[in-house]
């Protein structure tokens, strides 16, 4: 649809739409430039202020992805006009915690009246436009980093369902509440780290190469854009690294499936090749869709185990998932 639309043609513009990038990025100076996105959804926990927690962290997380620090945020808020206040003053509470940790300030929003609860944040914030991690730029040879594991969709609707166990809500509730922001500071601290005699090299000099989040389209679908925004290359992919959340696995088999994994799976399942003996609910959990999950991050092979180390010593969650070879016919290879 948005193929059909007029271009516009701004000089300023370093990340449009048309790029399937995490965020837009536009220059202001030759210093900086503005990192802008927008997210909201529906209620995916029960409690109130948790989902105001996740509803944060997931809008500030594609300004993370680009390597950006969030400035301001607006709130986008829709309610029903006959519904409890004190739970929507639950909500805009727990997404001002998660707001306040990220040192966002937000300054307005919007609300209208619905009869479905939605709510999110459009996000503003500032990045060096020479340090702009965008989800293309990934080269052969490149290690894949995971900094959070998979499974918020499936565990998602085995809670709508009413029989999830409490163990596996509070692990993706835990994961679903924790920003990328210090994930994003080491990975721009082991940018500036390289550069040398106050000069910084292009973006592909650099260790990291390409970024992003992992959200609705799963692993697959946004590996599927870093593979297809870099130039002739594939991934390979081994199922047993991929970090799961507890009880994902279980969800999975008991057909605990969202829509959206299904939309995801019809999309994108004809990029990649399953080795023999990967086990199908693996296959399955691949193209689950995240709630506000990690970074995927291709990093070049001689820095990655570097950063890994980086990342974990900060308490970030960091696996090596597999790895980035020249183009060989189908996108994604999922080997044992």
């Amino acid at each position: 649809m948005l193929g059909k639309l007029a271009r516009q043609h701004d000089p300023n513009v370093l990340v449009g739409f048309d790029a399937a990038d995490d965020a837009g990025v536009y220059q202001i100076s030759d210093a900086q430039a503005l990192v802008q996105t927008v997210d909201f959804f529906t209620p995916i926990v029960d409690d109130p202020y948790t989902f105001g927690q996740i509803a944060a962290t997931n809008s500030l997380s594609d300004v993370y992805a680009m390597g950006g620090k969030p400035l301001t945020a607006m709130a986008l808020v829709c309610f029903p006009e006959k519904a409890d206040l004190d739970i929507l003053e639950r909500i805009l509470a727990g997404g001002l915690s998660k707001m306040i940790e990220a040192e966002c300030t937000i300054i307005g929003g919007h609300s209208i009246r619905d009869e479905e609860t939605k709510f999110g944040y459009s996000v503003t914030g500032l990045i060096n436009p020479k340090r702009v991690l965008k989800n293309g730029g990934a080269l052969a040879g490149d290690k894949l980093l995971l900094t959070k594991s998979l499974g918020t969709g499936v565990i998602s609707t085995a809670l709508k369902k009413g029989v999830a166990r409490q163990s596996w809500i509070d692990a993706a509730v835990n994961s679903m509440t924790t920003l990328n922001k210090t994930a994003a500071e080491v990975i721009s601290t082991s940018q500036i780290g390289t550069a040398t005699n106050n000069q910084q090299p292009a973006i592909n000099h650099l260790p990291v190469h390409a970024l992003t989040d992992i959200t609705g389209f799963g692993l697959v679908g946004h590996l599927r854009e870093m593979l297809l925004a870099s130039e002739d290359i594939s991934a390979t992919i081994h199922a047993s690294r991929i970090p799961l959340l507890e009880g994902a696995l279980e969800c999975v088999r008991a057909g605990h499936i969202p829509g959206g994994l299904n939309a995801n799976r019809e999309f994108a399942d004809c990029t990649v090749e399953y080795a023999a003996g990967v086990p199908d609910e693996l296959k399955t959990i691949l193209f689950d869709p995240q709630t506000a999950g990690g970074l995927l991050i291709s990093v070049a092979s001689d820095a990655a185990e570097h950063l890994a180390s980086a990342l974990i010593t900060s308490g970030v969650g960091a696996v090596e998932i597999g790895e980035i070879s020249p183009r060989a016919g189908t996108l994604t290879k999922l080997v044992t």
